[in-house]
């Protein structure tokens, strides 16, 4: 306990804050969530993206490094490298993905399929039937369900951002476990207090991509308002991700 109150560990765990900030403008980090966050049209929405990314990042960067600090684990280059050339994998499947959602947007369905947005209230939804027509002469219904207006606020009707974004962080903070628990290592001690310290990291970075994400999401919610925005979005996202991630896998072999 006194171990944590001296100046240097105290000092050392606060500097993590501050690289945790850091951490968050990482450009694999700000790839994936403007790839995800450039499906949200509410500023609520985009800004909670970066919340639950930060949430899946530190809850693994915290975990696995713990336990590589606790049993004192050596890991290799080579693992590294590997977990590396995961995220570059997740980047193209991000893209892939934003293209496949942009070639499903509601703008691509006959207008007779649409139904209204609304909410019936309680539960998680609500299965019910609305007619539509294709043409003068044909008419039928589908059933279909209604998810909760709190499920669709976390963006579960829109083809799972928010878990998307969870998955996305928790990739990116298993990736990055190594070398943060590497640096905790060399100028850490105690175990407790580097545990602190990967907390206080991942807190870091939480609030640095919330507010990242906060200013991306207001500029992308208003273009998302115009058909033509929404597509240029969609196809410079998908194209952008499966770049990067490409350009980024390319360096690490």
């Amino acid at each position: 306990m006194t171990a944590l109150l001296d100046p240097a560990p105290v000092s050392a765990i606060f500097l993590g804050f501050l690289l945790g900030l850091q951490h968050a403008t990482d450009p694999d980090h700000l790839v994936a969530v403007a790839t995800i966050l450039t499906r949200e049209r509410r500023f609520a929405s985009g800004a909670l993206i970066g919340v639950l990314w930060g949430a899946g990042h530190m809850t693994t960067l915290t975990i696995v490094g713990a336990i590589i600090i606790g049993l004192k684990l050596t890991i290799t280059p080579a693992v590294g490298g590997g977990l590396e050339l995961v995220v570059a994998a997740m980047l193209i499947v991000l893209g892939v993905l934003r293209l496949r959602d942009a070639v499903r947007a509601p703008e691509t369905v006959p207008a007779g399929h649409l139904v209204a947005d609304h909410d019936h209230g309680g539960g998680v939804g609500v299965v019910h039937s609305h007619p539509h027509v294709h043409d003068a002469e044909h008419a039928h219904e589908h059933p279909h369900i209604h998810p909760s207006r709190w499920l669709a606020t976390l963006g579960w009707r829109s083809g799972w951002p928010a878990g998307r974004a969870l998955v996305v962080g928790a990739i990116h903070g298993l990736a990055g476990s190594a070398a943060v628990s590497l640096l905790v290592l060399a100028t850490l001690r105690s175990t407790a207090s580097a545990v602190i310290y990967l907390i206080i990291f991942g807190l870091g970075t939480i609030i640095g991509m919330t507010l990242l994400t906060a200013v991306m999401a207001y500029p992308v919610s208003m273009a998302l308002r115009y058909r033509r925005a929404r597509q240029a979005l969609a196809l410079c996202a998908g194209v952008g991700s499966i770049a990067f991630g490409l350009v980024y896998g390319y360096r690490l072999i």
